[in-house]
């Protein structure tokens, strides 16, 4: 999984069948304190997040095609949910 910032909306007039009724978003990756670390890329939105949203994304097809439609669709990324905080401190690190 990636942690990402929604960066945009795809629209388009015409779009392989299995995209209809499905939201398209531009996904830029970033690390924990949110800055960009690679390039952006499509992922189908499957939690109603929305452009400046931090999102998990799965970006693997066979996962995206179980979540979205069959074998054959053309699904390579899926945005599988919101974030609300990123905490960069270790779960098992104590505290005296």
């Amino acid at each position: 999984m990636k942690l990402c910032r929604v960066i945009g909306n795809v629209v388009a007039t015409c779009k392989y069948p299995c995209f209809k009724g499905h939201k398209v978003l531009i996904v830029q990756p970033v690390d924990e304190s949110g800055n960009d670390i690679s390039q952006s890329f499509l992922s189908c939105d499957t939690v109603q997040a929305g452009p400046g949203d931090v999102v998990l994304v799965e970006q693997e097809g066979n996962s995206a095609r179980q979540l979205l439609g069959t074998w054959d669709d053309p699904f390579h990324s899926v945005i599988v949910g919101v974030v609300d905080k990123v905490s960069t401190t270790s779960a098992n690190t104590k505290e005296d």
